[in-house]
C-alpha cells in the first residue's frame, strides 16, 4: 500500500532519508519484463497484463481472453506437461512452475521460451474449481555444460524425456515384483538420482515392505518393516491421504515426524520423496526416493519423481497381475500331479505340463494317476478342445469322470466308452431348465467341444499294459538299449464326438529298462512342426538322451539298436496268434547281483529326461529345430513317462501267455490247454497241471457257449522255481456273472465253479464294467503234495 507521508527509515542512521524506497509493482514488473496473469479454470478465461501479452505474442496492452486464445500459443507439449504440473500443485498445494515455448500465429516457429510460476487458488475442492496467480518471465536458455542440478535447462528437459522414455520401457519389460523393484533401483533420473529406493505396501492395516534397495537393514523385525497406518511416518500418511510427501532436509523431517525421526536417521540421507502409488484412483502402496544430498524438489523435479511413480504403480500392478496368474497355472499344474507317490514298486512315473504363453496361461491339457481296486495303476493323459477357461473347466470335469470310472473298476475300453457318454451330455448346448440366453448369445459357454484321451492301465508287477486310444497320440517306447519304437494302438473317436463308440484294448508288454511317453500334440507340433517332423524331433531327444545309461542291463548299454528283440512287440502279437514260452531267462529283470550301476537312480534320471523333453520344444534348443508350417502359434504341453525299473533283488522269475479265443474259433480251445501246458513244463506237482488245463478248458468253454464274445485267456507264472504262483484268468464281455450250483450225476453242466473251488487255492469273479473276468491261482509245491487247494 502507498502513502503520500514520508517512511520511518529503520535501520543505519547514516543513510540518507529515501521518499517511497520501493517503486509500483508493476513499475519493478516491467522493469524486469515479467508479467502478470490468472487463469480462471471454471470460466475458462485467463487475465493477462500487456507484458504478459507481449510475451505470449499478443497485442501488448492488457486483456482478458480465451483459455483456447492461449492455449494456441503455447507448444502443444509443453501445454499438456502443464496441465500435470498445475494438477499436481492444486492437489499439493505447492508453487507450480514450468517451462513453455510460445509459438507464432501459425505454430511452426518458436518465438521465445518463458517461465511461469503461479500459485492455485482453489475455491472448491469438490468441483476441482480453481485459479492461478503467477507471473510470465522469458529465459534464454544457458550452454550444454550448466550445472548438473540445474531443472530449468534445455538440456536438461530433453534428458528428462529421454530418460522418462527409458524408464517406461523398461518398467513395461519387467514381469515380476522383483524385476521392477530392479529396474526402478536401476533408472539414473537426470540430475538428481536417489541413493535409496523402498516400496511399501499395505497389508490389513499395517505398512508393508514390498523391497528395497539401498537401505541396508530392512528386515522382519525392523520396525518400519510392519507398523500400522496411524503411525506418524511419511509413507503411513501417503497411504492415508494419497498425497506426496517431501522432505528436502533432516531438519524438516525431524521437525514434521519427530516419532519416526530415529528410525530414518541411521540411513545418514539428506532429502527424501514419499510419492502415492496409485492405479485406477485407488492407492496401493508408496514409493521412496532417498537422496544422500540436499534436493529442493523444484516443480520440474517434482513432476519427474510423480511420473515415475504412476510408472512404477503401473508396472506393479501388471507384475502383481501376471504373478497371480503365474500362481493360477502352478495351481493348476500341482492339482494335476498324480495323487500317488513316487514310490510304485517295479515303476517309475514322471510328468510335466507347460501352460500355452497367452491368457491365463491354462488349457485343457491334463494327465492323471489313479490307484485301482485290482492293485494297478491307471494312468491318463489328454486333451480337450480350445485354450481358454471353458477347455480347462471341462478338463476338470472329465479328469473327476474318468477317475470315478476308472476307480469302480471298469476296464479301458468301457472307462473311455462311458467318458465320450459324459462328454457328449454336456456339450451338447442343452441347459435344463433355463431358456435365458442374454448372458451368453453366442452360445460359446455350450459350444460342443471334443477331448482326445489315452488310458493305460498297468500292473506294476508284470509291466503288463492295456491300453485305450481315443483320437490321441500313439505312445513311444524308448527300449532299454536306446531304441525308440512307435507303437501303433487301435483306437476310437475323440471323446465327445460319439456318444456310442467303441473304444478296442491292446495289450504290451513294458520290460525292465524300458520307457513309454505319452504326451499331447503340443510337445509334438509346438515350434511349426508336423506329426512327422514333431516325432522326428522327440524320436531324436530320446534316442540321444543318455541318462539311463548307469542303470541299463548287462550287455544292453552300447548295443547298436535293433540287436534286441521286439518282445513286446511279440507279446501284443499274441493277442491274435497266440504266445508262450518260457520268458524269464530272456527278460532283463533277472540281473546278477553284482550289476554295475543303480537302478534307484531312475527316478530321477526320468525326471530329467522329462526336463530333457521339455526343452527340447521350448527352450533355446528349440528355435533351431523348427518346422516347416509358417504357424508358430503355442499349444499347452502335457508329458507322461512310465518307466519299468525295479531292482535286482525285486526281480522274479515271469513267464506269461496271453491269447485270444473268438467265438468263430472253438477249436483253439485245444491250442489254449497246449500252451498251458508249455507254461508249466517245468511245474513240480503233474496233478496240478492237470488241473489247471481241466479249469482253462472249462473256463473258455463258459464264455464261448452261455456269451456272444470272445474270450481272452492271460496266464501267467511268478515267483522262484519251488515256490511260484500260477494266475489264469479269462475275461468276456457279458456282464452276466456265473452262479455255483449243485448238479445232479446225470447233468451235463453246471459242475465249472465246483471244480474250480475242488482244484484251485484262489479263485474269484471281478466285474470289469462292461464284463467280467474269471480267475484262479496255484501254488506250487512239493510234487507230493497235490493240488486239493
Amino acid at each position: 500500500m502507498r502513502t503520500d507521508e514520508p517512511r520511518e527509515q529503520v535501520g543505519d542512521g547514516s543513510l540518507p532519508p529515501v521518499r517511497d524506497s520501493l517503486p509500483p509493482v508493476d513499475e519493478v514488473l516491467a522493469a524486469i519484463a515479467t508479467g502478470l496473469w490468472r487463469w480462471d479454470n471454471v470460466s475458462g478465461t485467463v487475465t493477462l497484463d500487456a507484458e504478459a501479452a507481449r510475451l505470449l505474442g499478443l497485442a501488448p496492452h492488457a486483456q482478458t481472453t480465451t483459455e483456447a486464445g492461449v492455449r494456441s500459443r503455447f507448444h502443444p507439449v509443453d501445454w499438456n506437461e502443464i496441465h500435470g504440473i498445475v494438477q499436481l500443485a492444486v492437489a499439493e498445494g505447492t508453487l507450480a512452475e514450468a517451462r513453455l515455448r510460445i509459438m507464432d500465429e501459425q505454430g511452426r516457429r518458436v518465438l521465445r521460451t518463458v517461465r511461469s510460476r503461479t500459485k492455485p487458488i482453489v475455491h472448491d475442492a469438490s468441483a476441482n474449481a480453481y485459479e492461478l496467480i503467477g507471473t510470465l518471465q522469458e529465459v534464454n536458455e544457458p550452454s550444454p555444460g550448466a550445472a548438473a542440478r540445474t531443472p530449468v535447462t534445455g538440456d536438461w528437459r530433453r534428458s528428462r524425456e529421454a530418460f522418462l522414455l527409458d524408464a517406461g520401457r523398461a518398467l513395461a519389460e519387467a514381469r515380476s515384483t522383483e524385476e521392477v523393484l530392479r529396474v526402478a533401483a536401476g533408472l539414473s533420473m537426470p540430475g538428481f538420482s536417489p541413493d535409496g529406493l523402498a516400496v511399501f505396501g499395505v497389508t490389513g492395516d499395517r505398512l508393508t515392505v514390498v523391497g528395497h534397495h539401498g537401505h541396508h537393514g530392512y528386515g522382519d523385525d525392523d520396525p518400519l518393516a510392519a507398523m500400522p497406518l496411524d503411525t506418524d511416518y511419511p509413507a503411513a500418511e501417503v497411504l492415508r491421504t494419497g498425497r506426496a510427501v517431501y522432505l528436502s532436509s533432516p531438519e524438516e523431517y525431524r521437525r514434521r515426524y519427530p516419532a519416526t525421526w530415529p528410525l530414518a536417521s541411521r540411513f545418514k540421507r539428506q532429502s527424501w520423496a514419499f510419492l502415492p502409488l496409485t492405479v485406477a484412483g485407488r492407492t496401493m502402496g508408496a514409493w521412496m526416493a532417498a537422496f544422500t544430498y540436499p534436493v529442493s524438489f523444484t516443480p520440474d523435479e517434482r513432476s519427474v519423481l510423480t511420473t515415475v511413480a504412476r510408472m512404477l504403480a503401473q508396472a506393479l500392478s501388471r507384475a502383481g497381475v501376471a504373478e497371480s496368474e503365474r500362481e493360477l497355472t502352478e495351481g493348476l499344474q500341482r492339482s494335476m500331479m498324480p495323487t500317488l507317490g513316487p514310490e510304485i514298486p517295479g515303476m517309475s512315473v514322471a510328468a510335466r505340463y507347460v501352460p500355452t504363453g497367452g491368457g491365463l496361461q491354462v488349457g485343457g491339457d491334463w494327465y492323471d494317476m489313479i490307484p485301482l481296486p485290482s492293485g494297478r495303476i491307471a494312468f491318463v493323459i489328454g486333451d480337450v478342445q480350445g485354450h481358454d477357461v471353458r477347455a480347462a473347466g471341462l478338463m476338470g470335469q472329465l479328469r473327476i469322470a474318468l477317475r470315478a470310472y476308472a476307480s469302480e473298476g471298469h476296464r479301458p475300453d468301457a472307462v473311455l466308452s462311458r467318458a465320450t457318454r459324459f462328454l457328449s451330455g454336456i456339450t451338447d448346448g442343452i441347459t435344463y431348465g433355463s431358456t435365458d440366453n442374454r448372458d451368453d448369445p453366442d452360445h460359446t459357454a455350450t459350444d460342443p467341444r471334443f477331448a482326445t484321451c489315452l488310458y493305460v492301465e498297468a500292473d506294476p508287477a508284470t509291466g503288463l499294459l492295456e491300453i485305450a486310444r481315443a483320437g490321441h497320440p500313439e505312445p513311444v517306447i524308448r527300449m532299454a538299449d536306446g531304441t525308440v519304437l512307435h507303437r501303433p494302438i487301435a483306437g476310437g473317436l475323440p471323446l465327445g464326438v460319439d456318444p456310442d463308440a467303441d473304444y478296442p484294448t491292446t495289450h504290451l508288454v513294458l520290460d525292465t529298462g524300458e520307457t513309454m511317453l505319452t504326451c499331447t500334440d503340443g510337445l509334438i507340433e509346438t515350434g511349426g512342426h508336423d506329426l512327422e517332423t514333431g516325432w522326428a524331433r522327440i524320436r531324436h531327444i530320446l534316442e540321444t538322451y543318455e541318462g539311463f545309461s548307469g542303470g541299463t542291463p548287462g550287455g544292453l548299454a552300447g548295443s547298436p539298436p535293433g540287436d534286441r528283440g521286439n518282445l513286446s512287440g511279440e507279446v501284443a502279437g499274441g493277442l491274435s496268434g497266440g504266445l508262450t514260452g518260457d520268458l524269464s531267462g530272456d527278460l532283463p529283470g533277472d540281473l546278477p547281483e553284482d550289476l554295475p550301476g543303480d537302478l534307484s537312480g531312475a527316478d530321477d534320471d526320468l525326471e530329467a529326461l522329462a526336463d530333457t523333453l521339455v526343452q527340447g520344444v521350448h527352450g533355446p534348443s528349440s528355435h533351431h529345430t523348427t518346422g516347416p508350417l509358417a504357424d508358430r502359434r503355442e499349444d499347452d504341453i502335457a508329458v507322461l513317462l512310465l518307466r519299468r525299473t525295479g531292482r535286482p533283488e525285486e526281480h522274479a522269475r515271469l513267464r506269461r501267455t496271453m491269447l485270444t479265443v473268438a467265438q468263430a474259433e472253438p477249436e483253439r480251445v485245444a491250442g489254449a490247454r497246449g500252451h498251458l501246458r508249455d507254461l508249466l513244463h517245468d511245474w513240480a506237482d503233474a496233478d496240478q497241471v492237470d488241473s489247471a488245463v481241466l479249469l482253462i478248458s472249462e473256463m473258455i468253454t463258459n464264455v464261448l457257449v452261455h456269451t456272444d464274445g470272445d474270450a481272452l485267456l492271460v496266464a501267467e507264472v511268478t515267483g522262484e522255481n519251488g515256490t511260484r504262483r500260477l494266475r489264469a484268468e479269462v475275461s468276456d464281455g457279458s456282464d452276466d456273472l456265473p452262479h455255483k450250483r449243485h448238479p445232479g450225476e446225470l447233468a451235463s453242466s453246471g459242475r465249472g465253479l465246483v471244480l474250480m473251488d475242488l482244484l484251485a487255492d484262489r479263485w474269484g469273479v471281478a466285474p470289469r464294467g462292461e464284463g467280467k473276468s474269471i480267475w484262479f491261482e496255484l501254488y506250487e509245491g512239493p510234487a507230493a503234495g497235490g493240488g486239493d487247494g
